[in-house]
């Protein structure tokens, strides 16, 4: 049953995306994950220079 779930979804963002759309939505997730591990990776390294102070 799992397998006709998927390949329902898979159908459905197939015929509703364009390859263009698909690239923009895969690309702009990414965007948002880098500028959430830029923003932890600044964090940690504050952080140690933080502790390192005392």
């Amino acid at each position: 049953m799992k397998k006709y779930t998927y390949l329902s979804f898979l159908a459905l963002m197939l015929l509703t995306l364009t390859s263009c759309q698909a690239v923009e939505t895969i690309f702009k997730a990414g965007m948002y994950w880098a500028f959430f591990l830029v923003a932890l990776v600044l964090g940690f390294i504050i952080w140690l220079f933080s502790r390192a102070k005392k």
